[in-house]
C-alpha cells in the first residue's frame, strides 16, 4: 500500500529492502526485470528508478558497469576493522568468536529443520553433495576449497533458518575469520582419523535438517564447540599466546600440537592473509 505522506522513492525503496530482509532477493544475484518488480510491488518504472537510485545511495544496491544491479553485501568486513587487529594479536578473540559462531550455528540449523522448505532442503542437498565429494576426493583439491565448499553447506542451512538477520551475521563471522591471520583446530582433514568426524558430523546436521529434528540439528551444528573447548584447556590458549609463530608457522606442530599450518586465502589484491579453516 502507497504511502502518500512520503515520497514515493521511499516507499519504492523500504518495499524492495522488504524483500531483501524476506530473502526474496538474496545478496549477489541480479534483480529482476524493471517490469517485473513494477508488477510484483505495483509501482511505475519512473518510481522504481528513483527507489533503486536511494538504495544505491545507501549501499544496499549495487550496479557494475555494463552488469544488472544485484543486492550488495550487507556485511562487509574491511581488512582496517579492529577486530581484525584484536586477532592478530589477541588469539583469545578468535576462540571467543568460534564460541559465538557454533552458538548461532546451531540455532540456524534448528532453524532450518523447523521452518525450512523444500527448495531450501535441494539447495542444501546440492551443497552437501559437492562437499561430500571433495571430501572424498581429498588429495585432489586444496584445503582451501574444503574451507570453502563447507562455509557454502553452512551458509545454505543458514539461508533456510529464513531469518536474514542470521544470514547476515553469520557471514560477517566468516568474513571476519578469512580476514584475519587465523590458526584454527578444526584445520584436520589431513588427519584422517579427524577428517572422518567431521564427516560425520556434516552427515548428522544434513540428515537432522532433512529429517525436521530441530534439536538434533541444533545439537549436531554445536558439536564443533567440543574442539575450541579443547584447545582452551591448553596452557598456550590460557597465556593468551597467539596459537603461531611470528614468521607464520604453526608453534606446537612439532610437539603434536593441534594447531595446523597458515595458509594465505587467495581473496584478491589488499586483502589480509588469512588461515583456511575446515568448518565442521
Amino acid at each position: 500500500m502507497k504511502d502518500e505522506r512520503r515520497p514515493i522513492c521511499e516507499v519504492v525503496a523500504e518495499s524492495i529492502e522488504r524483500l531483501i530482509i524476506d530473502g526474496v532477493l538474496k545478496v549477489g544475484q541480479p534483480l529482476p526485470s524493471e517490469r517485473r518488480l513494477c508488477e510484483k510491488l505495483g509501482f511505475s518504472r519512473s518510481a522504481l528508478r528513483e527507489g533503486l537510485t536511494v538504495l544505491r545511495g545507501r549501499g544496499i544496491i549495487e550496479t557494475a558497469q555494463g552488469r544488472d544491479s544485484h543486492v550488495a553485501r550487507l556485511n562487509r568486513v574491511q581488512d582496517t576493522s579492529p577486530l581484525i587487529h584484536l586477532f592478530s594479536t589477541q588469539p583469545r578473540t578468535l576462540y571467543d568468536l568460534l564460541d559465538v559462531r557454533a552458538l548461532l550455528e546451531g540455532e540456524s540449523a534448528r532453524l532450518a529443520a523447523t521452518l525450512g522448505t523444500q527448495a531450501d532442503f535441494v539447495v542444501i542437498t546440492r551443497c552437501y553433495e559437492k562437499m561430500l565429494a571433495a571430501s572424498e576426493n581429498h588429495k585432489e583439491i586444496s584445503l582451501i576449497e574444503h574451507a570453502q565448499l563447507d562455509h557454502a553447506f553452512h551458509l545454505a542451512i543458514c539461508q533456510a533458518s529464513h531469518n536474514q538477520v542470521l544470514v547476515f551475521t553469520l557471514q560477517s563471522l566468516t568474513d571476519l575469520m578469512f580476514n584475519s591471520v587465523f590458526a584454527s583446530v578444526n584445520n584436520l582433514y589431513h588427519r584422517p582419523q579427524q577428517k572422518k568426524q567431521i564427516d560425520r558430523q556434516h552427515a548428522r546436521i544434513y540428515n537432522a535438517v532433512l529429517q525436521r529434528l530441530p534439536h538434533v540439528a541444533q545439537r549436531a551444528a554445536r558439536s564443533a564447540r567440543s574442539c575450541t573447548d579443547r584447545e582452551k584447556e591448553s596452557p598456550r590458549y590460557r597465556a593468551g599466546r597467539p596459537p603461531f609463530d611470528s614468521l607464520g608457522g604453526a608453534a606446537g606442530d612439532e610437539q603434536g600440537g593441534n594447531v595446523s599450518r597458515v595458509l594465505p586465502y587467495p581473496q584478491g589484491e589488499g586483502t589480509a592473509p588469512a588461515l583456511n579453516r575446515i568448518w565442521c
